[in-house]
């Protein structure tokens, strides 16, 4: 059947499809793309196991496509059949040459491309520049480009903000991280009234102080798009951070989450950054400041903040800011009066040890307490600590479905007080991390799990850096059961404490 040049459209290319699986269908050659093109369908399908065509989505990560697969993928993505809104092509060894290849097929047929992100590919300056001829085409409505980790300098990001500023009012996510960045060019960008950017990603991109000023001026100017702002990984100290706060404090801000992760800040900054957020409170659903030194008086700032009834926080990230146990204390004081809209809490890191533990479990037994992801690694946490934890968790643990306890000496007895929680009917934890706990024995995990409908429920186990012994045979022989949902990460971790997963059951 010879169906080239012919306008397929989506109904009619999924009926020959469908017809191709019929038992009786004798059919050996089909044809409606031109040779290269169907090559390219052929290979794709082989990847993703499903024809192209049919597809909207297309994620190629980390495939070295070269440049004769590059070519044939081009012939795809040209041909009018061809429909993509979303194309991931992430750490395939791009190189500028086959940049180009894909850029001139896109250029043909770029209406329909939405989401575009070729993240971890070497492009350089050169390799941007050439994509930026698709960026500027009249026809592109790209609404979210990822170039994270492509070698480029401020060269290309003058070329990139270039070519939206001559087609600027389809980007609504534009993530640059790990690239070696100047932001006076992308500052002009952001000025742009057609520019309507709701999230904007520069973890790890050299900016500091002085380049904050100038990017918070331009945000300053353009705000009532934001949703997202990460700027974590950059050097902001304290001055830096307060030239942000200009932009937080302004009624027009309606930023959801903002990520401020190692940039060098101190109590200065974070007493600065919670002040702006205390007199435009409402918006803001996600916080992280890990790897700050908040000191005394940026935990109490956070404390006030937290206990402000228009706050509605959901996530709060805080690993290792060094907060110790009577810090955690004040900040645990702030939760306690506001727990209703907080979902995830991670204080990692943090030598909170059991009194900090011990605060945390006032919080955590409150009945309007709907947290659902806590992450405690690495705290000094004792069984002592986790009997506190898991005696909270008992009287309120329907929303619960993370659990991370990993580098505490949990040990044994930490183990049996969880298997108390696990018991629980209205328990539903999903994930449980217990690496490198010190557990010898999961014997009455085993029982708690065979006896209860939590294994129902869980999908990721993490026992590894444990020395299980004799008794991983008891728990191997539960998982066994056709109730176990774990996922393939969490087998390969148990496969790392001693058990494997092959084709649904659980063996030595």
């Amino acid at each position: 059947m010879n169906l080239n040049n012919s306008r397929l459209l989506d109904s009619g290319v999924k009926e020959i499809c469908e017809g191709l699986k019929n038992p009786v269908c004798e059919l050996k050659i089909l044809k409606f793309l031109g040779p290269a093109a169907d090559e390219a369908c052929q290979y794709v399908t082989g990847i993703v196991g499903k024809n192209p065509l049919l597809l909207r989505e297309l994620n190629l990560s980390e495939h070295e496509l070269g440049e004769t697969n590059m070519k044939r993928l081009a012939s795809l993505l040209q041909d009018k059949h061809c429909k993509l809104n979303t194309l991931i092509l992430c750490g395939c060894s791009i190189t500028e040459k086959q940049c180009l290849i894909l850029t001139s097929a896109l250029c043909l047929n770029p209406s329909y491309l939405r989401e575009l992100d070729l993240s971890e590919n070497k492009l350089q300056n050169r390799g941007v520049k050439i994509l930026c001829d698709i960026l500027k085409e009249s026809h592109c409505k790209l609404e979210r480009l990822r170039l994270r980790g492509c070698d480029m300098t401020d060269e290309g990001c003058s070329a990139l903000t270039s070519a939206f500023q001559s087609n600027p009012s389809h980007l609504r996510e534009l993530d640059l991280s790990r690239n070696q960045l100047g932001v006076e060019n992308l500052g002009v960008l952001l000025k742009n009234p057609e520019f309507k950017l709701e999230i904007l990603v520069l973890c790890r991109c050299s900016i500091i102080e002085k380049q904050c000023l100038s990017l918070s001026s331009a945000l300053h100017s353009n705000l009532s798009y934001l949703q997202e702002l990460d700027l974590s990984g950059n050097e902001l100290k304290n001055t830096g951070v307060i030239h942000l706060c200009d932009v937080l404090k302004d009624s027009l801000c309606t930023l959801k989450r903002l990520r401020l992760g190692y940039c060098e800040m101190t109590e200065e900054g974070c007493s600065a950054l919670t002040s702006a957020l205390k007199s435009n409170p409402s918006h803001l659903r996600e916080l992280e400041l890990s790897g700050n030194q908040l000191g005394d008086s940026g935990v109490k700032h956070l404390c006030d903040l937290l206990r402000n009834p228009q706050c509605k926080l959901g996530i709060l990230e805080l690993r290792r800011c060094s907060i110790t146990e009577k810090q955690c204390l004040i900040l645990i004081l702030g939760l306690c009066s506001n727990p209703l809209h907080l979902r995830e809490l991670d204080l990692s890191g943090n030598q909170m040890k059991n009194t900090g533990v011990s605060h945390l479990s006032d919080v955590l037994k409150d009945s309007h307490c709907k947290l659902e992801r806590l992450r405690l690694r690495n705290c000094d946490i004792t069984d002592e600590g986790c009997s506190a934890l898991t005696s909270a968790l008992k009287s309120n643990p329907s929303h619960l479905r993370e659990l991370d306890l990993s580098g505490n000496k949990v040990k044994n007895k930490g183990v049996k007080q969880l298997c108390d929680v696990l018991k629980n009917l209205d328990c539903k934890l999903e994930r449980l991390s217990l690496n490198d706990c010190g557990i010898t024995d999961v014997a009455c995990l085993a029982q708690s799990l065979a006896k209860t409908k939590a294994l129902h429920f869980l999908k990721d186990l993490d026992l590894k850096k444990n020395k299980i012994g004799n008794s991983k045979k008891q728990l191997s022989k539960v998982l066994k059961g056709s109730n176990c949902n774990l996922s393939l990460d969490s087998e390969q971790r148990l496969f790392r404490a001693g058990l494997s997963h092959v084709g649904g059951w659980f063996t030595l």
